[in-house]
Parts: C-alpha cells; sequence; structure tokens
C-alpha cells in the first residue's frame, strides 16, 4: 500500500470528529478502495497503479471528510431529553401536593433519585449499544442469578415486595428487568439459539419471579418477551402460533385458578368488579380513587381532604389530577405518551435488528408500566404495585426507566454511524 493511500485514508478521518466514527469510516473507505482496486487490476494496471486510481477517484480526502463529518456525526435527540427534563421536573409535584404529611427528607431523597438518574441516562447514551449484543447471556445470567438471590437471601417485605439490602441499598425484583431486557435483546437476534432453549430461558426468570413473588414484574417481563418476539428472527408464522398457544394456555390457567382461587383472593377480584358492594374492606380504595377523580373538575379541587396511601408513588396520578385539575392530567397523560411516541419515530430511523429489538423492548417496558398504572387509577385495572414512569415517587423506578431512556438515547446517538462491512 503506497503513501498516497495512506495519506488520503489519513486526511480523511483527521476530519472526523466522533472517535467512535472514524474506525467505522476508515474501515468502509479501506474497503470501498480495495473494490476500486479489483476493478482497476482487473482491467490490467498493476498494484500501484490501480491503488492510484482508486485513491484520484475519491476525489477531494478534505472535502470528502467533511461530508462524511456530517453523515456520520453522533446525534443526541433533544426532544428525547426535553421530555426527561419535564417528567423529572414534574415528578416532584406528588410530594409538594402533600405538604406538611412528608418530611422534608423525602424531596431531598427525590433530588438525589433526579440526579442518578440523569447520571444513569447520560452513561448509556454514551455506551455504544453495539457493544451490548454479544454479552446476552452475561446480562441475562446477572439477572437470573439476581432473582436467585432475592429467593435464599433472607429478605423482608413492604407492600407486598420482598426485598434484601446492600448496604443502604434496597434490592428487589425491578433490579433484574435490565439484564434480562439486555440478555433477550441478543437472544432474539440470535438465530442459533434454538426454540426450545428460548422457552427455557423464558421460563426460568418467570418461574423465579413468580416465587419470590412479584406478579407486576412477571406481568412486565412476560409482555416485553411477548412484543420483542414480533421484532425478533422468528418467521411471523412461528411467531404468531407462539402468541395463540400461550394466549390459551393463559386462558385455560384463569379457568383452573378461578376455581381454585382462595377466599381473600376472590374478595380482592370481587372488590375490583364491584367495588360498592365492599365498600369497608376490599372496594375501598376504588371507591377512594373514584371519588378523587370525580371531584377534581378542570382546575383541581379546593376541598382539602386527608392523603391516601400511596398517594406520591403508585396513585401519583390520582393525586395530580385531584390537585392540578383534568386538564393537568391529560396533559401528564400526553407528555408521557410523547416518550412513546418518540421511541417509535426513532425505530423507524435504525436499521439494524439489535437497535430495534432495544427500541420496541424499552417502550414495552415503559408503555406496560404507563397505561396498566393510569389504567388502575381510572378502575379499568386491578390495583397492584406498579408506578407511573418518573412521576411516581421510588429509587427503583426512576433508575430503571432512566436506564431504558439512555438505551434509547444511545441508539439514537448512533443511528447514521454505519459498521463496516469487513465486520
Amino acid at each position: 500500500m503506497n503513501n498516497r493511500w495512506d495519506y488520503f485514508l489519513s486526511e480523511v478521518t483527521n476530519h472526523i470528529r466522533s472517535k467512535e466514527a472514524k474506525k467505522y469510516v476508515a474501515s468502509e473507505l479501506e474497503y470501498h478502495l480495495n473494490e476500486v482496486k479489483k476493478e482497476w487490476v482487473g482491467k490490467g494496471l498493476s498494484e500501484r497503479e490501480a491503488e492510484e486510481k482508486a485513491v484520484s477517484q475519491m476525489g477531494s480526502p478534505s472535502k470528502l471528510g467533511h461530508e462524511l463529518n456530517k453523515l456520520h456525526k453522533p446525534r443526541i435527540d433533544w426532544w428525547l431529553i426535553g421530555l426527561l427534563a419535564i417528567t423529572m421536573a414534574l415528578s416532584f409535584l406528588p410530594l409538594i401536593t402533600l405538604g406538611d404529611e412528608l418530611s422534608d427528607g423525602y424531596l431531598v431523597m427525590k433530588a438525589i433519585h433526579v440526579l442518578l438518574g440523569v447520571m444513569i441516562a447520560a452513561a448509556m447514551m454514551f455506551i455504544d449499544y453495539r457493544k451490548l449484543e454479544n454479552k446476552g447471556w452475561v446480562y441475562y445470567s446477572i439477572g437470573v442469578l439476581f432473582l436467585f438471590l432475592l429467593l435464599t437471601i433472607p429478605n423482608a417485605i413492604i407492600n407486598g415486595v420482598p426485598y434484601f439490602m446492600i448496604g443502604p441499598f434496597q434490592m428487589e425484583s425491578h433490579y433484574a428487568l435490565p439484564f434480562l431486557f439486555l440478555g433477550w435483546a441478543s437472544f432474539f437476534n440470535n438465530p442459533k439459539i434454538k426454540l426450545w432453549q428460548r422457552f427455557l430461558l423464558f421460563a426460568l426468570p418467570l418461574l423465579l419471579l413468580m416465587a419470590v413473588p412479584n406478579l407486576a414484574v412477571s406481568f412486565i417481563y412476560m409482555v416485553m418477551i411477548f412484543i420483542m418476539m414480533w421484532w425478533s428472527t422468528f418467521s411471523r408464522k412461528t411467531a404468531t402460533l407462539i402468541t395463540i398457544t400461550s394466549i390459551m394456555g393463559v386462558a385455560a390457567f384463569s379457568t383452573f385458578a378461578w376455581f381454585t382461587v382462595k377466599e381473600y383472593q376472590l374478595a380482592r377480584i370481587l372488590g375490583f368488579l364491584n367495588p360498592e358492594k365492599y365498600p369497608d374492606s376490599w372496594g375501598y380504595m376504588y371507591l377512594q380513587l373514584k371519588e378523587r377523580l370525580s371531584s377534581a373538575g378542570w382546575f383541581g379541587s379546593a376541598v382539602k381532604t386527608e392523603a391516601l396511601p400511596f398517594e406520591h408513588t403508585d396513585y401519583a396520578f390520582v393525586n395530580l389530577t385531584y390537585h392540578y385539575g383534568y386538564s393537568f392530567g391529560i396533559g401528564l397523560f400526553v407528555i408521557l405518551s410523547l416518550f412513546a411516541a418518540r421511541i417509535v419515530m426513532i425505530s423507524t430511523q435504525i436499521n439494524t435488528r439489535f437497535g430495534n429489538l432495544l427500541l420496541v423492548g424499552g417502550v414495552t417496558l415503559f408503555l406496560v408500566q404507563f397505561i396498566y398504572n393510569v389504567g388502575m387509577m381510572i378502575g379499568l385495572l386491578p390495583l397492584t404495585s406498579m408506578s407511573l414512569p418518573f412521576i411516581s415517587y421510588g429509587f427503583i423506578p426512576m433508575l430503571f426507566n432512566a436506564f431504558i431512556m439512555g438505551v434509547v438515547l444511545s441508539v439514537y446517538r448512533r443511528k447514521d454511524i454505519k459498521i463496516n462491512r469487513a465486520a
């Protein structure tokens, strides 16, 4: 390879600011130069003459470098970052509405949660998501190991959710989801993994989650897997067959469970279906939430009432709607919906299956929380421990959703950086 060839490659890449993009551009250019060189050698030129011709055909290295720098410049999705900033600012409101009923320590902790969430999102944005693709087994194993530890280490239970402590940190089953999410994005992009192997890989975390137990996380995990499956290497026929079989299995299990349900479990179901019949027990909270929403008005209720449990966590949507009105509730719904809309828009610009799997999995994890939380607040779904993304108070939900958005920002940042063909 002659000096002009080396100089050309060096001059082009010197104009590219992104260190991450330089190696991809250099490899892509070298690939094209070699292809052109082969053509000229086939026409009878010597190796050296063919190299000279190939370099000449590429044009000005300075001009090409500037053009490639614009093309491969890492992108920042300011729309998504703007939505993050708005929702994180709004996340203080559930605490503010409670006033003196909560200590100032909650606001301080919330500020720490927001700061750590910003750091997580920023860190994930600058990590090249493509480097995660070949480490699926590692992330999956970490998620499964975490659930196993949750079952074996002596733990406590808060609001029905088991956890164990590592220093000052409260560890519960939500922490396994990001690792399982990354693991499955890799598995679904790997056609070498057989169907029966995927079934076992799916079943193991689900059985552990059911044994913990945490039904909310189990539900999120199952929905994530089935949605990602449709964007995987599976054929549409296989995905349809699995979906139909699974729906039939869930229906059969639900029928069996209905006839074996315990008395208190039946009461909870009936309390959801007909809360007026159980106003002092299982229907009480449904009636309280319904009353809060009905008395909110368009600009909030002026009546000061006693705070309900979980008003700053799971019931934050009703809390904010009650204090600031339907107009605020609708606005909050629209803002959170824009997260999903933006991720879907980004997915149309991504040409790699792994990147699309991360986006599909990420938007599914976000939407399941969002839709279920709002659904149970308006009485369409049974009450359970499900946070409203970014708005509900809590360390785990904040980091979890910040991680999802960081992954989305990472994919968007590299949407114009192409992987070289030689790789």
